[in-house]
């Protein structure tokens, strides 16, 4: 297993968590932690996949952290007029 493997599945582990989280109703979609999880996963993905190129896994894991900023943006604009 190289590092990219070992870093792209941290971001394995850490999408799974946000999502059992969220699904536990641990966190919240608009939670700082949750939206971190999945920006980590995305990060560590496009990462990995920098070092083992897949175009299915390179536009889902661009579409998902994008998907992730556009609620991390969402979620900062609604705290502040709050």
């Amino acid at each position: 297993m190289t590092l990219a493997d070992l870093i792209g599945l941290t971001g394995v582990v850490a999408y799974l968590t946000a999502y059992a989280l969220l699904q536990l109703r641990m966190l919240d979609v608009e939670d700082r932690r949750y939206l971190g999880l999945n920006a980590y996963g995305g990060v560590s993905l496009l990462y990995s996949l920098a070092f083992n190129f897949n175009l299915a896994a390179f536009v889902t894991q661009t579409l998902w952290l994008a998907f992730t900023l556009i609620g991390y943006a969402r979620s900062r604009r609604a705290r502040r007029m709050a």
